[in-house]
């Protein structure tokens, strides 16, 4: 695995004699070339930081004695008003308000940096990059606003102010004034005396601790927070007395009307589909109080991918056709499927080499497969570790005091782990977003001088519409990891992809599914990031408190990575990839028919295409045991130790036969072939190392039949070894648990159109004769119904936590892309992962009463 790209200035490095000595600097995020800022007395900046504090506290004490009175009758006039009347209200209290999101993007895109750095036209821009009309024209988000602003102190922003003008400080759009050797207060400071006091560092024993670890702030950078929120609060106020034009403004706080009760106003929920959307929550963050960071959404978030990770490696060894799938259409994103610049193939596609051009396929599949496991499951562990840590710290922590030491640590590693595993995440879709099927016709490929090395351009002569531009720069930005990636941030990136996707439906049928599976990974370690960044006053601090603490937290991520290198290197052996040929799907040598009715010869091609499976992974298991050494501590053994087992056709038995009278359509497809039997996995052969020292146990290891509490999430614990005799013992044991399952569990009442879903999910010929497409909004009403929130992540992945269940468990899905519906052979797959995360059948379900 590589680590990202450093873009950071090294004062030690190539170019530190760029910048003047001015005594130390704390990482602001200026770069070597920056201009010389410009200067000020210390008298002036006092006198504007005082100026500027008094209106800041004037107008918020105004405003908050409004929404005391009048907050409810303001929500309901704004949500009354028409677009046009809204806009009107906001033009004359922002004259020229940029009309786009985040218009500091815009402009960065729009501006060079010769026009930025001799005086952006845009400055606006940078400066408010969150007032704009695109966002204040929505319903609710100048509502939130007013409620954060108004019923929080100025303080509580001072440091997301600032930080929401990085972009324009990185590119050289804003030129904060510079004045050394003194700090301003903002941090915790709620009187007007104290907050924008200027203090010389040998006035006060901790002004210089304050700034080297960005407690508080420089002059130039505080001088810039205060004229945001100044007119911020300006602007507020100006709204209010709009919306309540009919009260004089000498009246508005008079004693007529009284302080009411703080109203509610709910948000985050996706006008389209009343679903939680991860992307209206990001376009809402900045109206609403920052530093309330949530680990515990956040390892929700890693949970759920973590499981899915481990389905996905689970029905890799379980079912031949998702297998043969994944396969396919990897194979599809493959740089090798590209025309050269002369429209001639690959020569590895050439019959003499398509069997390496397989095995890199199966060798990737397989790899990523593993190294997604690994990377989500350390980082749900360390998610897991903040949660608890944030419980035990709630109600001890001060704006003004450091973070417990522990809390820190654990904090800064995993930023630091999210920033270093998001590159696996940017080199896959630099090699397949442009063999993507949807994204070919924009690429070439050089014509092949060898099988190993492949270079791809940009087709000449091509001319792109404008959201196709848009779209393949967003991607571009990702994938190269440079200067602009850094400059922006992953984040917003992430986020601008997922807009023009949302807005544009051509450009979401450039996104072929993988890609969109991508995307949606990427979105999750996005909001791990921007949860970790929003931490406020605290994140100002993590480059300062990175420096004694890194090289620890280095060592670390390279003692995790030691601990599953094996697999990695196994993947890449010559045995490993002889064994890769009994995995060739193109000789159809696992095709599997699940959606035919059960015949002889169909169950003849299931049972041939498992016994194709489980000869792979015999083999694979075999080889990754012998060569892989002690994996006991990796995410991988966790897995195969559980107490699961492969799900497998029986032997066909011919059906009694049915008296004439007797017969019914429903009867015809019933057999003896209903039921599934269950065999432990292939690593029976897996005789994982659990012994210290690398001693042999005597007996292997070996994961047991699953038998848990149907709706309780899965034993995960360590399988005591046991004889070939009490193995199958407990295998016969749990296969007769499983048939009795149906009395172990409650029943689900639900509509017509939820059952509709599950009897498809969970498809029994003798409930269902036809199994058929399953529309994805039908899909969302039958789990909302059944307990869950669904919350839209980005891409195509969708998040299910449970509300209602004696569960906590989390599960996502993805969304079938482009075309809104789940094929027959998805909906088993979901099917069979509700299964073995919550013990669901079809019987459990059943149509309510009227």
């Amino acid at each position: 695995m590589q680590s990202r790209n450093d873009h950071r200035f090294d004062p030690f490095g190539p170019g530190s004699d760029a910048l003047p000595d001015v005594g130390p600097l704390p990482d602001t995020g200026f770069l070597p070339g920056f201009p010389m800022p410009p200067t000020m007395t210390p008298d002036k900046v006092r006198q504007l930081c005082k100026e500027r504090s008094a209106s800041i506290f004037a107008n918020h004490d105004r405003l908050r004695r409004i929404l005391d009175r009048h907050e409810s009758t303001i929500q309901k006039r704004w949500t009354k008003k028409t677009k046009q009347q809204r806009l009107q209200i906001l033009l004359d209290g922002w004259p020229n308000m940029p009309p786009m999101h985040r218009p500091d993007f815009a402009a960065f895109r729009i501006e060079s940096e010769a026009q930025r750095e001799s005086g952006t036209k845009r400055r606006d821009y940078f400066v408010w990059p969150y007032i704009n009309q695109e966002d204040l024209l929505k319903p609710k988000t100048l509502l939130l606003m007013l409620n954060s602003r108004g019923r929080h102190q100025p303080c509580d922003f001072a440091a997301a102010d600032g930080d929401a003008m990085h972009l324009g400080r990185v590119t050289k759009a804003l030129m904060p004034v510079f004045l050394n050797c003194y700090v301003v207060t903002l941090n915790g400071m709620t009187t007007p005396e104290d907050y924008g006091k200027l203090i010389a560092w040998e006035d006060h024993e901790d002004a210089f601790d304050w700034f080297v670890t960005r407690k508080q702030f420089m002059p130039g950078e505080a001088l810039d927070i205060l004229e945001a929120q100044d007119r911020v609060m300006k602007f507020l106020v100006h709204c209010c007395e709009q919306l309540l034009h009919d009260i004089p403004p000498a009246e508005l706080l008079g004693d007529r009307y009284p302080v009411q009760p703080e109203p509610a106003l709910k948000a985050g929920v996706d006008p389209g589909g009343g679903f939680d959307s991860l992307a209206i929550m990001a376009e809402e963050a900045p109206y609403r109080p920052p530093g309330r960071v949530d680990f515990g959404h956040i390892e929700s978030l890693l949970a759920a991918r973590t499981s899915a990770a481990e389905d996905h490696l689970w029905s890799l060894r379980e079912d031949p056709g998702y297998f043969s799938d994944q396969l396919l259409i990897y194979k599809e994103h493959r740089q090798e499927m590209l025309k050269d610049t002369n429209g001639k193939a690959h020569p590895i596609l050439q019959a003499l080499n398509i069997g390496v051009f397989w095995e890199r396929v199966v060798g990737n599949v397989l790899l990523r497969s593993h190294v997604e496991l690994e990377v989500f499951a350390e980082l749900r562990r360390q998610a897991e570790t903040l949660k608890r840590l944030q419980v035990n710290y709630a109600g001890k922590l001060s704006p003004r005091k450091d973070l417990p030491e522990e809390y820190l640590v654990a904090i800064l590693r995993f930023r630091y782990f999210l920033n270093q595993l998001v590159k696996e995440w940017l080199n896959d879709l630099k090699t397949t977003v442009v063999a993507s099927p949807p994204m070919r016709r924009f690429f070439v490929r050089m014509p092949a001088e060898d099988l190993n090395k492949i270079f791809i351009t940009s087709k000449p002569g091509l001319k792109l519409d404008t959201f196709e531009k848009e779209l393949v720069w967003l991607l571009r930005t990702l994938w190269e990891d440079g200067h602009t990636l850094f400059f922006a941030r992953m984040p917003l990136v992430v986020d601008e992809l997922e807009r023009l996707l949302r807005a544009e439906p051509r450009a979401r049928g450039l996104v072929s599914d993988y890609v969109a599976a991508r995307i949606g990974d990427l979105s999750i370690l996005c909001e791990c990031l921007r949860q970790v960044e929003i931490y406020q006053p605290w994140a100002n601090g993590y480059e300062h408190a990175s420096v004694d603490r890194e090289d620890g937290i280095k060592k670390d991520l390279a003692r995790w990575r030691e601990s599953w290198a094996g697999v990695h290197g196994t993947m890449k052996s010559k045995a490993m990839l002889a064994n890769f040929k009994l995995a060739n799907p193109s000789d159809k040598r696992f095709f599997y028919p699940t959606e035919k009715r059960r015949t002889k010869e169909t169950v003849e091609a299931l049972r041939q295409a498992e016994a194709n499976l489980d000869a792979f992974w015999e083999k694979f298991d075999k080889c990754l045991q012998a060569q892989s050494g002690d994996l006991s501590k990796t995410a991988l053994w966790e897995l195969l130790s559980q107490k699961r087992t492969l799900q497998r056709t029986p032997e066909w038995v011919s059906p009694p036969p049915v008296p004439e009278q007797a017969k019914t359509k429903k009867s015809a497809v019933l057999s003896s072939q209903d039921d599934a039997i269950y065999r432990p996995l292939s690593t029976l052969y897996f005789e994982l190392d659990a012994s210290p020292a690398g001693k042999k146990p005597g007996v292997a290891t070996q994961p047991k039949a699953k038998v848990k509490k149907r709706g309780a999430p899965a034993n995960t614990s360590t399988i005591e070894p046991k004889t070939a005799d009490q193995q199958q013992q407990q295998l016969e044991d749990a296969t007769m648990n499983l048939n009795l399952h149906e009395d172990q569990q409650p029943t689900f009442s639900v509509d017509s159109r939820a059952l509709k879903v599950f009897r498809t999910l969970f498809f029994h010929p003798a409930v269902t004769s036809t199994p058929g497409e399953v529309p994805w909004n039908d899909f969302l009403h039958a789990m909302t119904s059944t307990g869950f929130r669904a919350e839209k992540l980005y891409g195509s992945v969708w998040h299910f936590q449970p509300t209602q269940l004696d569960v906590e468990r989390s599960i996502q899905f993805h969304e079938p892309h482009p075309v809104g519906k789940i094929p027959f052979t998805m909906a088993r797959r979901i099917g069979r992962r509700l299964a073995r995360a919550y013990g669901w059948f079809g019987g459990m379900f059943a149509l309510k009463e009227k």
